[in-house]
C-alpha cells in the first residue's frame, strides 16, 4: 500500500510539472493541449493508485484535479464523471466533501439539460446524509430536489419514492403537517393505478399516525376521509389499529393503548418508523409509561 501511495504522489508531482513547465508562447501554441491531457492522465492514474492504497481523501483530491482540468478544456461530461468519482472516494471518509463534489457534477448536468442525472445525484447526496441523525434536514432537502427534477422528466415513480423519503424524515423531525400532505398526495395518486392501489393503505396509515401525533380529533376525521377515498382501507388491520388507538386516547386509557399496539405487533410486525411515532404519541399522553 505504501508503494502505491508513493507512486501516486510521484504522479501528482508529474502532473503539476506538466502544467507549470514551458509556459512560453510557443509552448502554449504547440504543446498546451497535450500537456493538459497528459496532466489529466497523471491525475487519474494517481487517483487509482491512491484508491489501491486506500488513501481515499487523496484519491478524491486527484479526481478533483482531473475534473477541474476537464472543465477548463470544455469537456463537461468528463468533468462531471471525475467529480462523481471523487465523491465516491470522499464519501468513505468525508460526507460533506463527497456531497460538494456531487453538487459540482449536478451543476454541470443541469447546465447540459441532463436533469435525470442531476436527480439521481441529489438522491445520492440524500442517501449519504440519511444515515446521520444530524443530517436528516439535509437529506430531506436533497430528496425534495431530486423529486422535483424527476417530476420534470416525467419519472413519477422515482419522484414518489423520493417524496416518501421526505415524508418519512419530515415526521421524524416532527414536521407532521408536511409528512401528512405528502402521504395523502401519494396515497391518492396510487389509487389511480391498479398496480399501486394496494400500497395506498400503508400511506393512509402513516398519514393517520402523523395526524394522531398532532391532534386526536384531526386523526378521527382523517380516518373517515381515507375510508371514503379508499373503502378497502376501512377493512384493513391498519385502519382498525388507528381507530382503536383513537378510542383509547379519547378515554385516556394508556394501558389499553399499549396492549393494542403489542397485540398488533405480535401479528404484523411494526417497522421502526411506526414504532417511533407510536412511542411519541404515547409519551405525549403519558410520559411515565414505556411503549414496549
Amino acid at each position: 500500500m505504501g508503494d502505491n501511495n508513493d507512486k501516486a504522489m510521484a504522479l501528482m508531482a508529474e502532473a503539476e510539472k506538466k502544467l507549470t513547465g514551458n509556459k512560453g508562447f510557443l509552448g502554449s501554441l504547440f504543446g498546451g493541449s497535450n500537456r493538459v491531457e497528459d496532466a489529466i492522465e497523471c491525475y487519474q492514474r494517481a487517483a487509482n493508485m491512491f484508491k489501491m492504497a486506500k488513501n481515499w481523501s487523496k484519491a478524491g483530491e486527484a479526481f478533483c484535479e482531473a475534473a477541474t482540468l476537464h472543465g477548463r478544456a470544455g469537456s463537461k461530461h468528463d468533468a462531471a464523471t471525475m467529480y462523481v468519482d471523487a465523491s465516491n472516494c470522499f464519501k468513505k471518509s468525508d460526507v460533506d466533501n463527497a456531497a460538494s463534489c456531487l453538487l459540482k457534477a449536478i451543476d454541470i448536468y443541469t447546465d447540459m439539460g441532463r436533469f435525470n442525472m442531476a436527480a439521481k445525484h441529489h438522491q445520492s447526496i440524500a442517501e449519504m446524509y440519511e444515515s446521520d441523525p444530524n443530517g436528516l434536514a439535509k437529506a430531506v432537502q436533497h430528496y425534495e430536489q431530486a423529486a422535483d427534477y424527476f417530476k420534470g422528466e416525467e419519472s413519477i415513480s422515482s419522484a414518489n419514492k423520493c417524496m416518501l423519503k421526505v415524508a418519512q424524515y419530515a415526521a421524524q423531525l416532527e414536521d407532521y403537517e408536511k409528512a401528512i400532505q405528502i402521504y395523502e398526495q401519494v396515497a391518492s395518486s396510487s389509487l389511480d393505478s391498479s398496480l399501486l392501489k394496494y400500497s395506498a393503505k400503508e400511506y393512509f396509515f402513516r398519514a393517520a399516525l402523523c395526524h394522531l401525533s398532532v391532534d386526536l380529533l384531526n386523526a378521527q376525521h382523517a380516518l373517515e376521509k381515507y375510508a371514503q377515498q379508499y373503502p378497502a382501507f376501512q377493512d384493513s388491520r391498519e385502519f382498525k389499529l388507528v381507530k382503536t388507538l383513537c378510542e383509547h386516547l379519547e378515554e385516556q386509557n394508556i394501558e389499553g393503548f399499549t396492549d393494542t399496539v403489542k397485540d398488533y405487533d405480535s401479528i404484523s410486525r411494526l417497522d421502526q418508523w411506526s414504532t417511533t411515532i407510536l412511542l411519541r404519541i404515547k409519551k405525549a399522553n403519558n410520559d411515565d409509561v414505556d411503549l414496549c
